[in-house]
């Protein structure tokens, strides 16, 4: 599972996740992408379960890059305690997605084999998502 190494503050503020990407909405490696159209929260566990998906369909071919870090640290109370003291213990790492970025690049396979690898790996998101390419490649 991805995770910092290190961070400068254990516990974060929520944050808001108003408005487009302005950066990273761009395919920068490779020639396919998966672009998130919601904003959300996504889990170490969810970009592993969509890498998995990804990289098994293709049969460890063409290449993938994962253009999401998961560096937030969410934090969260035990069942049934009592409101208020404090904020609650760190419980795992999210990445913040905004609506337009770029999630998942792919080359070196061909166009239905990327496409079909990039819906198998939206279905494990918690977002909806749209196959991208670079132009002239994806009608």
């Amino acid at each position: 599972m991805l995770a910092p190494t290190k961070v400068k503050w254990r516990k974060a503020q929520r944050g808001r996740m108003k408005g487009t990407a302005s950066r990273c909405n761009k395919l920068a490696f490779g020639e396919y992408g998966l672009q998130a159209l919601d904003p959300a929260w996504i889990d170490t566990k969810h970009i592993e379960a969509a890498r998995v998906a990804m990289t098994r369909f293709v049969k460890r071919g063409g290449k993938v890059w994962i253009r999401i870090f998961p560096d937030k640290p969410v934090t969260k109370h035990p069942a049934e305690s009592r409101m208020g003291k404090g904020k609650g213990i760190p419980e795992g790492w999210v990445a913040v997605v905004r609506r337009g970025t770029v999630l998942f690049e792919m080359s070196g396979v061909k166009l239905e084999v990327a496409k079909e690898a990039m819906a198998l790996a939206s279905h494990k998101l918690p977002l909806r998502t749209k196959f991208i390419g670079r132009p002239g490649e994806v009608g």
